[in-house]
C-alpha cells in the first residue's frame, strides 16, 4: 500500500567519476517509516523537491531496501534530480511509494533468471539479484564507466559490456549473452527502449519467458494523469483500448504483453 512520507537522508555519494557532477550518478539512502519495509524489487517511488517552481515529483526506481532504509541510485538529468544530488545527511525529502507492481519473484522459484540491466536500468536489478541470489546471473550494459558491478558480484554471477569496449565485452547485454553462451529459464530486464525491444525479440525467438520493466516519463505515478500509457497486445477490459499505464499497471510487463 503506497503512502507519502517525509524521509531523512542517511547518506549520499556519487558513484561515477568520469562524467561532470551535473550528470553524475548518485547513491542515496533514505530512512523511512514504512516504504522500505513494504517495497519489492522492481517497484519505484515518486520523490518531491522543495522548489515550488517544480510541481511534479520525479520517479526513481528502488535499488535496495534493508527494512528501515531505502536506496535510490539515480542519474542527474535535470533541475529536480540535481536538487536531490545536493542533499546531505539529516536533510529530508517527501517520498510517495512504493509504487508499481515489481518483478514476479513468486512465479520463478527454482528457475534460473537472467537479470539484464542497461544504464540507469541497472539499479533496480540489484535488489532483485539480492532476492534471487545464485538462482540469477546479472548481465549489465554500460556506456563506459561501470557502477554497482562489485555489489552484484557479491550476490550472483556477473557479466557485463561497455559500448566503447573499455572493459568487459564490447557492445550491449545481448552481445554478452551471445559471446558467453548464457542461458536461463527466465529473463527480467530493465533499461532504455532500444535495449528492451531487442531483449523482447530475443526472448520471443528463443521461447524464453521474459518480463521487462519500462522506463517512462511520469507525472503522478498513481495512474491518474494517463501521461505514461504504453501500447499493449491485448484490449483493456475496462477502457476497451490497447493501452496500459506504466506507473499503475507496470512498470513490469510480460514482454509479450506490450508493443515497444
Amino acid at each position: 500500500m503506497k503512502q507519502k512520507e517525509i524521509c531523512r537522508v542517511l547518506r549520499q555519494e556519487r558513484i561515477n567519476t568520469s562524467e561532470p557532477s551535473d550528470v553524475g550518478i548518485y547513491s542515496l539512502w533514505l530512512e523511512t517509516k514504512d516504504i522500505a519495509r513494504k517495497a519489492a524489487p522492481g517497484q519505484f517511488v515518486m520523490v518531491y523537491g522543495k522548489d515550488d517552481s517544480r510541481l511534479l515529483p520525479r520517479p526513481i526506481s528502488i535499488c535496495q531496501t534493508d527494512g528501515t532504509a531505502l536506496r535510490l541510485v539515480y542519474r542527474v538529468a535535470g533541475s529536480g534530480t540535481r536538487e536531490f544530488s545536493r542533499l546531505g545527511p539529516g536533510q529530508t525529502l517527501e517520498v510517495l511509494g512504493p509504487l508499481g507492481n515489481g518483478f514476479p519473484l513468486g512465479e520463478v522459484q527454482g528457475e534460473h533468471v537472467l537479470l539484464l540491466g542497461g544504464g540507469i536500468g541497472i539499479p533496480p536489478m540489484l535488489g532483485t539479484a539480492v532476492k534471487l541470489g545464485k538462482n540469477a546471473t546479472a548481465v549489465l550494459g554500460y556506456r563506459h564507466e561501470t557502477f554497482l558491478r562489485e555489489e552484484f558480484a557479491e550476490v550472483c554471477p556477473v557479466a557485463f559490456a561497455t559500448e566503447d569496449g573499455s572493459s568487459g565485452v564490447k557492445g550491449n547485454v545481448l552481445d554478452v549473452i551471445h559471446e558467453g553462451g548464457l542461458r536461463a529459464d527466465v529473463i527480467f530486464a530493465c533499461g532504455p527502449a532500444p535495449m528492451l525491444r531487442a531483449v523482447q525479440a530475443y526472448a520471443a525467438e528463443d521461447g524464453i519467458r521474459c518480463w521487462i520493466s519500462m522506463e517512462e516519463r511520469m507525472a503522478c505515478g498513481i495512474g491518474a494523469c494517463l501521461g505514461c500509457v504504453c501500447d499493449t497486445t491485448q484490449e483493456d477490459p475496462h477502457s476497451h483500448v490497447h493501452r496500459k499505464r506504466v506507473c499503475k499497471d507496470g512498470p513490469v510487463f510480460l514482454s509479450t504483453e506490450v508493443r515497444l
